[in-house]
């Protein structure tokens, strides 16, 4: 059933880029993972498999919701709580999340396991985008580690243009924003999905960061009018 699902959105896609039609149903594929998370979860019982960690719906509305709490505290305390936010997003979507910790000399935001290769994390909540400066610390960080080691740089006020151009391309770390959570979260897709996305798309064009709006096709609350 899933992949039936799988073909016919495909099919569905293609005739909406083929005929120039802008989607018609708000966050269409992001309902359709949602979708298809739950009944692959529900297969892999049936099957005698232990499935991954289902995914709790109310969960994630709380998680969307602890988001905006995090915004008003001060701000030494707001970076502690935007780690362990991030941490609680990761094991909704069954990543194995670790907590922060320490190695000599520097100090690592938590980490998780993604398609069986760990990410390392690193999460900032500053007033201003981030820069290149820290995107290459954070690069050099994941060049210390084993060779499969990657990267999740997570910055809630985004970075700027500049950074991303001189930070380049084919480079370790994926990155996502505060925009890329909210989006997430309000519109339900399933946090795995969002980063296998990334991953893939970060693969075949080189570039770090693609929001979730780019990635999904999102329509804005007014376009979708």
């Amino acid at each position: 059933m899933i992949r039936t699902l799988r073909a016919l959105w495909e099919h569905r896609a293609e005739f909406l880029a083929r005929t120039g039609q802008t989607d018609p149903v708000p966050n269409a594929e992001g309902r359709l993972l949602s979708l298809i998370a739950r009944m692959g979860d529900a297969e892999l019982h049936g099957a005698g498999v232990a499935p991954r960690p289902a995914t709790d719906w109310r969960l994630l509305a709380a998680l969307r919701d602890d988001i905006g709490r995090v915004r008003t505290l001060p701000p030494q305390e707001r970076g502690y709580a935007f780690e362990a936010f991030l941490k609680r997003c990761f094991d909704a979507a069954g990543l194995k999340a670790r907590d922060p910790f320490r190695n000599v000399g520097e100090q690592i935001d938590g980490s998780f396991l993604l398609g069986h290769e760990t990410y390392l994390l690193e999460a900032k909540w500053h007033a201003i985008p981030t820069g290149v400066a820290d995107l290459h610390a954070f690069h050099g960080k994941l060049e210390q580690k084993a060779a499969w080691a990657r990267g999740l740089f997570v910055s809630y006020h985004g970075f700027t243009a500049e950074g991303l151009t001189a930070f380049g391309s084919g480079k370790r770390p994926i990155c996502a924003d505060g925009r890329d959570l909210h989006d997430a979260l309000d519109r339900q897709i399933p946090l795995r999905d969002v980063l296998e996305r990334k991953v893939r798309r970060a693969a075949e064009t080189g570039r770090p960061h693609i929001s979730v709006h780019e990635l999904f096709g999102l329509q804005s609350a007014e376009s979708a009018r």
